[in-house]
């Protein structure tokens, strides 16, 4: 009676395991590409000091930024992905920086309305007014699906940044919005067929 009944335990475990669950099918995006933009506010702008010199002394950057990001990257675990993209940031007048950048990305309840948490680092790949400028940040945001393949995006960001040598470093607080594009066309709900 035993070996019956760990026989039919065994089967129903290996029905299970190969059978294809539609929950399992959601769980990844695989390849994906992220296009966003973002507005922030610098939170540390410093005092400026009146120029007595006949030199150019850098000022302060201003106290809004603007950004664009592109990302693209693999969703190999269900709550863990990894990017690599672009970033150009305005922070004041001349300040075009661009970086080349890593993103982990960290997603709470895969699916339809994720939440999920970016982190950010950049490494400025440009020459500006200022070179070798890098930055580090976090965006906390939401997923929407729109469809098959495709999400909206919105979220918070967070970004701190290292201007060369220069002591005037802002700390930017601000939105983003962007779309994800994904492989995955049964990660939403969209999918099902």
């Amino acid at each position: 009676m035993m070996k019956k009944i760990l026989l039919l335990a065994t089967l129903c475990g290996s029905l299970s395991s190969f059978s294809q669950n539609t929950e399992a099918k959601k769980q990844k995006m695989h390849f994906y590409f992220k296009p966003s933009v973002n507005l922030g506010y610098n939170i540390f702008k410093e005092k400026e000091v009146p120029n007595n010199t006949q030199y150019i002394v850098p000022k302060a950057p201003n106290k809004i930024s603007y950004g664009i990001t592109a990302i693209g990257g693999y969703n190999f675990l269900p709550n863990f992905a990894l990017g690599t993209g672009i970033k150009y940031s305005f922070i004041q007048d001349n300040y075009h920086l661009v970086y080349v950048m890593i993103q982990p990305k960290i997603i709470f309840t895969p699916g339809d309305q994720p939440f999920y948490i970016d982190l950010n680092y950049g490494k400025q790949i440009n020459n500006s007014v200022v070179s070798d400028s890098e930055f580090w940040g976090a965006r906390l945001g939401i997923q929407v699906s729109y469809s098959k393949r495709l999400s909206q995006e919105g979220g918070i960001i967070l970004e701190g940044y290292k201007l060369g040598n220069s002591h005037k470093n802002p700390f930017i607080i601000g939105l983003s919005y962007g779309i994800t594009i994904f492989s995955n066309k049964n990660y939403t709900g969209y999918g099902d067929d």
